[in-house]
């Protein structure tokens, strides 16, 4: 999956396994170049995250509902009622971004496949 903001494209990992969602960033100390996804859930902590990040909730059709730019480590965040996606991309990513913006993403087919059974 990829996420365009104007000319800049960051690649996201979509993550589906239980492993995968536990530690996504925590205890990476190398600078983030990617982002990573959640989907279906609505709440998010970074505990145990060694760099600030910036987070993006946005509902189904991926329009953004709430962004918490540059989030230190040990914070506990609750998305809104129709909150699905949580992004998760490196510090000052989403300067250009604001709620009620539509995030422009491009699916693989896997992941289209995947997303398919839950939208």
């Amino acid at each position: 999956m990829v996420l365009k903001i104007e000319k800049k494209k960051i690649t996201i990992n979509l993550l589906d396994t239980f492993p995968e969602k536990i530690k996504s960033f925590r205890f990476k100390l190398d600078p983030i170049t990617e982002g990573i996804c959640f989907y279906h859930k609505k709440n998010i902590n970074t505990y145990f995250f060694c760099q600030k990040v910036d987070i993006i909730f946005a509902d189904k059709n991926n329009k953004i509902l709430k962004i918490s730019p540059n989030t230190k480590s040990e914070k506990i965040l609750f998305g809104k009622s129709k909150t699905f996606f949580i992004y998760i991309l490196s510090a000052n990513s989403c300067k250009k971004l604001a709620p009620g913006d539509l995030l422009k993403i491009i699916y693989t087919k896997e992941e289209r496949d995947l997303l398919g059974k839950q939208l």
